[in-house]
């Protein structure tokens, strides 16, 4: 008989986070969803779920939706971290505060579930964790200094993970997008694109859903680009 598979996304109440829940369900997982807005708990009641109303930056709230997932189904599978968006101004007039804002909004919303999960993941035999990151990370720009910060941290969190955890069967990678349709559109922002398109929500639920399939299972500790291009790995 095969086992339920169970996911929990966190900040997924709208844009990448509720469509990997979405993309997940489709897929036949059973969905957790940890949102701020409301959304992402009544996104898993309408997918057949659970969910929380609370905050990534909160240990309580991640706690409640990692028990709640845990009573229902007994197990978590996979872990999707998502998150909202963090302090923007030029690099000098970032305040001290505004940067750990920073860090809680683009770092430790991935270290923490990831600290409750993994445990959980080790004692049943494996899972999979996919942090949504930023094609920023490793070719900064100014148009999101603390975003691209953190995330180059997470970029070096997840490979020091992957190193301690492989041999667990825990896989983690992180995906990179670049302009998505979540984000406001510009014509500028567009034609930098060599797709010449914004991608499309759908496209990054897809590629975090292949991330967390056994299809993938030799993959971690990575950085997958989901940009049409604008970056480039050396």
């Amino acid at each position: 008989m095969s086992v339920e598979k169970i996911a929990l996304i966190t900040a997924g109440g709208s844009g990448m986070g509720a469509a990997a829940a979405r993309k997940l369900a489709q897929d036949g997982y059973r969905v957790a969803v940890l949102s701020s807005s409301g959304k992402g708990e009544a996104l898993a009641q309408e997918l057949g779920g659970v969910g929380v109303t609370g905050s990534n930056q909160s240990n309580d709230d991640l706690q409640r939706v990692v028990d709640l997932a845990m009573e229902r189904w007994g197990r978590i599978d996979a872990l999707v971290n998502s998150a909202g968006h963090g302090p923007r101004a030029p690099i000098l007039d970032i305040t001290d505060e505004d940067w750990r804002k920073g860090m809680e909004v683009y770092f430790l919303n991935a270290v923490r579930p990831t600290r409750l999960v993994a445990p959980i993941m080790a004692a049943q035999g494996g899972g999979a964790i996919v942090n949504i990151s930023t094609a920023w990370a490793f070719e900064p720009a100014d148009m999101f200094p603390t975003s691209a910060v953190f995330r180059a941290g997470l970029a070096s969190f997840t490979k020091i993970f992957a190193d301690a955890y492989a041999a667990k069967n825990i896989r983690i990678n992180n995906v990179l997008p670049g302009w998505i349709d979540s984000l406001p559109a510009t014509d500028v922002r567009r034609d930098s694109v060599p797709m010449g398109r914004y991608g499309k929500v759908e496209e990054i639920a897809a590629t975090i859903a292949f991330l967390v399939s056994d299809g993938a299972g030799y993959i971690t500790g990575q950085n997958i680009r989901v940009d049409g291009g604008i970056t480039r790995a050396v």
